[in-house]
C-alpha cells in the first residue's frame, strides 16, 4: 500500500463535494440524445419489419382472389416487402451499434466518477469497507448496468411497438377474431399473480440462503484442503459440504414443483403452438359462419404470434434490468459518499509537533472506540502504541494523517488543527505505512518513487537499502526495472519492505506505521529498526507495535484499552511499575521463548 504523500494529488481537486451529489440521470442527461436515437431507430426498424409480414398477407388476398392476378400489383408487394425487410436490417443494426457503443460511454463516465469520488472521500471510508465490495462496484456493478442501456430500450419499445400497431391493423380486419387471439396473453398475465405469492417469495429466499450456503463450504473446503489433510479431517469437512448440498437439493426440488407448474403454464399459453391453435379454432368459427372471410385469416396467422412479445420480453428481461436496478444503487451508494471538508483558508502548520486533544471517535452511534485521548507526539521521538486487539490503536494513528476527523476534541499539527491544513500540504508532512501492502503493476522503482515520482534512481536505491530490500530487488530479472506482478513477485515481508522504502523515500517529517514490519524476518525488522533510526533526527515517528524489540526501541510506550490510555512512558519505567505494559511484556517474552527456544531476539527496555 502506498504512503499518505501520494494521495494528495486525488483528494485535493475542485469541487470536491460534487461527485458526492450525482445521481443517475445527471450521469445520464449528456447521453439523451444517443439514448433517443436508439428507441427511434429500433422503432423504425421494427416497424418495418412488419412489411414482409403484410405483404405475404396481401399477396395472400391477391392470390386467392377471384379473376386475373395483377402481376404488377404482386411485384410492387414483394418489393415493399423486401425495401422493408433491408429497412429492418439497417436500421436495428444502426440502433444495436450506437447502443453498445453509448454502453462504452456510459460506463465509462460511471467508472470515471467512481475514481473520481473514491479519490476524495476519507481514506479511512476504505478501513471499513472490503476491497471486493468496491471492486465489484466499479467492476461487475457498473458492466451489469450494459443490458439495461444496450438492449433494454430498444428491445423492450420494439416489444411493445409492434404488437400495438400489429393489433390495430388486426382490428381493422375483424375485432372478434382478434379478441380471440388475445385470449394466450390474457391467460398469461392471469398467472403471473401466482408467481408473487407469500409462499414463492419465501421459496425464493430459502433458494438464495442455500446457494449461498453450499458456496461458501465448497470455499471454505478448497481453501483449507491443505490443513484438513494435515490433521485428518477430510471426512467432517466433507460431511459439512455433503449436508449443504443435500439442503441445497430439498429447498431447490420444493422451490422447482412451486415453481414448474406456474412457469409451464405461462410457457403453454405463450407458445406459438397453443397461439396459433387458438387462432385456427376462432378464426374456422368465423369462417364456417360466413363472419371471415378465408383470405382474412392469413394476418392473424402471422401477425397473432407477436402479440405474446410484451409479456414474454418482460420474462425475459425482468431478471436483468432488477440486476441493474441493484447495481445503480450501489454505484450511487458510492457516490453519495461525502468526502471531509477541506479548509476556506488553509494554514500551513509551524513544525510537526503532534497533539491530540480530548480526543474521541465513532464509527456509529452505539460504540465509541476512543474515549478522551490526550497526548502529545514531540519531534525527534518514536512512540510505540500497543495494546489489546480491538483496543483502538489502529484508530488512532488513523487520524494523524486524518483518514477520519474525531467526533470530538482535535488533532493537531505544528498547533494547527488537520481541519485547517489542506490535503495537499498535510500529506506533505504525514507519511504512513499500512499493514497491508498492494504493489502497483509497475517496475519496482516506479513502485519505490510512487510519493516522489521526480526521484532520481540513487534516491531510490539509497531508500531501499535503508528498508532492506536493496539485495532481494537486484537479484530480480532486471533489478529496479522489473515490473511487479509480471515479470516477479514478492513475499508479504519484501512488499512492506518496499512500502517502508516508499515511505522512507518520501521524508516526510511524520512517519505513521501500523504494524508495518508484522510480516518481516527479526534480520529484516532489525535493518529497518536501524534505518529509522538513521533517520529519526527530528522526525515524528508513531508505530502501531506487538514486537518486543520495537516495543523497546521506543521512546515513549503508550498503553491502550478499551479506546483509552491506560499506561504511558519509557519502556523500561513502565517495567518497573507492574502494570499493563508489564504484563504485555511478559505475556510476548514467554511467547517468543517458546517459539525460539529461549533465544530473545532485540533489546531489553533501555
Amino acid at each position: 500500500m502506498t504512503t499518505t504523500t501520494d494521495l494528495a494529488q486525488t483528494i485535493e481537486q475542485p469541487d470536491a463535494d460534487s461527485a458526492a451529489r450525482q445521481s443517475m440521470t445527471p450521469l445520464l442527461r449528456p447521453h439523451l440524445r444517443s439514448f433517443a436515437a436508439v428507441v427511434i431507430l429500433q422503432v423504425i426498424g421494427a416497424l418495418a419489419g412488419l412489411a414482409p409480414l403484410l405483404a405475404v398477407v396481401e399477396l395472400g388476398r391477391t392470390l386467392l382472389s377471384p379473376g386475373p392476378i395483377d402481376h404488377a400489383h404482386v411485384w410492387t408487394v414483394v418489393i415493399a416487402g423486401a425495401a422493408g425487410l433491408l429497412v429492418r436490417l439497417l436500421f436495428t443494426a444502426a440502433s444495436s451499434g450506437i447502443g453498445h457503443v453509448l454502453d462504452s460511454r456510459v460506463q465509462l463516465t460511471f467508472r470515471r466518477r467512481l475514481a473520481a469520488s473514491l479519490g476524495r472521500v476519507p481514506i479511512g471510508w476504505f478501513s471499513r469497507r472490503h476491497t471486493g465490495e468496491l471492486a465489484k462496484v466499479v467492476g461487475e456493478d457498473v458492466s451489469a448496468v450494459h443490458p439495461f442501456i444496450a438492449h433494454a430500450p430498444g428491445e423492450l419499445v420494439a416489444a411493445f411497438v409492434v404488437p400495438l400497431v400489429s393489433l390495430i391493423y388486426l382490428f381493422t380486419v375483424d375485432w372478434r377474431l382478434t379478441l380471440i387471439t388475445l385470449i394466450p396473453v390474457v391467460l398469461a398475465i392471469a398467472l403471473v399473480p401466482l408467481l408473487m405469492l407469500p409462499a414463492r417469495t419465501r421459496e425464493q429466499e430459502a433458494y438464495d440462503a442455500a446457494m449461498g450456503r453450499i458456496a461458501s463450504s465448497v470455499v471454505e473446503f478448497v481453501q483449507g484442503i491443505s490443513v484438513v489433510k494435515a490433521f485428518g479431517g477430510g471426512e467432517r469437512a466433507h460431511r459439512t459440504f455433503l449436508t449443504a448440498a443435500d439442503d441445497f437439493v430439498s429447498i431447490f426440488s420444493r422451490w422447482v414443483r412451486g415453481m414448474s407448474v406456474i412457469a409451464a403454464g405461462m410457457q403453454l399459453a405463450l407458445s406459438p403452438p397453443f397461439v396459433l391453435l387458438i387462432v385456427l379454432i376462432g378464426g374456422a368459427a368465423l369462417i364456417t359462419s360466413g363472419g371471415l372471410a378465408p383470405a382474412d385469416l392469413l394476418p392473424f396467422l402471422l401477425l397473432g404470434l407477436g402479440l405474446t412479445a410484451p409479456v414474454a420480453a418482460l420474462g425475459h428481461g425482468f431478471d436483468d434490468l432488477q440486476s441493474a436496478g441493484r447495481a445503480v444503487g450501489r454505484i450511487k451508494d458510492v457516490l453519495a459518499v461525502r468526502p471531509l471538508p477541506e479548509p476556506a483558508h488553509p494554514r500551513p502548520p509551524q513544525g510537526h509537533r503532534v497533539e491530540l486533544r480530548d480526543v474521541r471517535f465513532a464509527y456509529d452511534a452505539d460504540h465509541e472506540v476512543l474515549r478522551g485521548i490526550d497526548l502529545v507526539l514531540e519531534p525527534g521521538t518514536v512512540t510505540a502504541v500497543v495494546g489489546p486487539s480491538g483496543s483502538g490503536k489502529s484508530t488512532l494513528v488513523q487520524l494523524l494523517p486524518r483518514f477520519f476527523d474525531p467526533t470530538h476534541g482535535s488533532v493537531l499539527l505544528g498547533g494547527v488543527d488537520l481541519r485547517e491544513i489542506g490535503s495537499r500540504e498535510l500529506y506533505r508532512q504525514v507519511s504512513f505505512v499500512f499493514q497491508d501492502v498492494h504493489l502497483l503493476r509497475v517496475s519496482v522503482a516506479d513502485n519505490i518513487a510512487l510519493a516522489v515520482p521526480r526521484a532520481g534512481r540513487d534516491d531510490v536505491v539509497r531508500a531501499a537499502q535503508l528498508a532492506g530490500i536493496h539485495d532481494r530487488i537486484l537479484q530480480l530479472p532486471r533489478g529496479y526495472d522489473t515490473v511487479l506482478g509480471e515479470e516477479a513477485k514478492l513475499s508479504g515481508g519484501e512488499a512492506q519492505r518496499i512500502s517502508i522504502a516508499r515511505a522512507l523515500l518520501a521524508d516526510a517529517p511524520v512517519l505513521v506505521l501500523d504494524e508495518a514490519t508484522s510480516f518481516a524476518d527479526p534480520q529484516t525488522e532489525q535493518a529497518v529498526r536501524r534505518a529509522l533510526a538513521t533517520l529519526s533526527g527530528d522526525r515524528t515517528i508513531v508505530v502501531i507495535a506487538h514486537r518486543l524489540e520495537t516495543v523497546a526501541d521506543a521512546d515513549t510506550v503508550v498503553v491502550l484499552e478499551n479506546g483509552a490510555i491506560v499506561e504511558r512512558g519509557r519502556p523500561a519505567d513502565l517495567l518497573t511499575r507492574g502494570g499493563r505494559f508489564a504484563a504485555f511484556w511478559r505475556s510476548h517474552r514467554s511467547a517468543e521463548i517458546e517459539t525460539h527456544g529461549g533465544v530473545l531476539r532485540g533489546d531489553e527496555p533501555r
